[in-house]
């Protein structure tokens, strides 16, 4: 991977609560519900832009890829393409159900001053940020960054195996089936923070295509006590759900606090 788009994700990962803010992080499949058939494939581009879903900005790095199949077990991306504003690759359907495509962080950012007094900060991930903090810095604060960037594929009859919360960071819980969103209808969501309901937490969607408008046309919700939310669909398309939160317990020795982040690829069909 190279370096350039793997500083930029870091950065990324420590950049929230920035919900409707530019260089926003995706992934988007070609195809989000596809008929059930011997030789299904999709191709998901995934980038950071300045416009969703353009390509304008850096590639999204790839290193935290995992496609989850509709059983559970993992699938190997193929076909993987690295360019200079995304990267791209393929996944082979193989099983009838709902696949998660999801790239996740887990990085940390510090601030501390020098032997100066003068004030720093580094970026790094979990194993290398202490590293990147001078011998003899004082007022060290570490800060973990985690955040997942994820999207939903369904072949044939819809399931939630692959849904399954893993208890770790900010996740996204569909109660809605996430391949199953209508214009004009409203879908039910949660959040989960380390496995427990996420509440008070602010959530935006925002429909792709906005190079083409001058407003966001931004959609915001709350989660309630359950960190469960809604949303209703006013047109169709491809929607960028975003959410962030700072608290939990720091999984990162010498972190004071924690960032966490999910940002997900919806498709709501007309």
């Amino acid at each position: 991977m190279k370096t350039l788009a793997k500083a930029a994700l870091f950065a990324l990962a420590a950049s929230f609560p920035l919900l409707a803010a530019a260089h926003k992080a995706f992934l988007l499949p070609s195809a989000t519900v596809l008929s059930d058939g011997d030789d299904a494939w999709i191709t998901v581009d995934a980038a950071v832009s300045n416009d969703l879903f353009e390509f304008n900005h850096f590639p999204l790095a790839l290193d935290g890829l995992a496609i989850t199949a509709p059983d559970g077990a993992r699938v190997e991306p193929e076909n993987v393409g690295n360019g200079k504003w995304r990267n791209t690759f393929d996944v082979h359907l193989t099983h009838q159900g709902t696949y998660k495509i999801a790239v996740s962080t887990d990085g940390a950012f510090a601030t501390y001053e020098d032997a100066n007094g003068e004030k720093k900060r580094a970026r790094g991930d979990a194993a290398t940020i202490a590293q990147r903090i001078p011998a003899g810095a004082k007022n060290v604060e570490i800060t973990q960054a985690q955040n997942t960037v994820e999207t939903f594929v369904t072949l044939g009859k819809p399931n939630d195996l692959a849904l399954k919360p893993s208890g770790r960071g900010l996740e996204f819980v569909p109660v809605t089936a996430p391949n199953d969103l209508f214009a004009g209808e409203t879908a039910s969501f949660r959040f989960l923070l380390d496995g427990k309901p996420a509440a008070g937490i602010k959530v935006s969607a925002i429909r792709g295509g906005t190079r083409y408008r001058d407003a966001p046309d931004e959609l915001t919700a709350t989660t309630d006590a359950d960190g469960k939310f809604s949303l209703t669909w006013p047109v169709a398309g491809p929607y960028w759900l975003s959410a962030s939160t700072e608290g939990g317990t720091p999984t990162l020795a010498n972190a004071k606090t924690r960032r966490a982040g999910c940002t997900v690829t919806l498709d709501v069909l007309p």
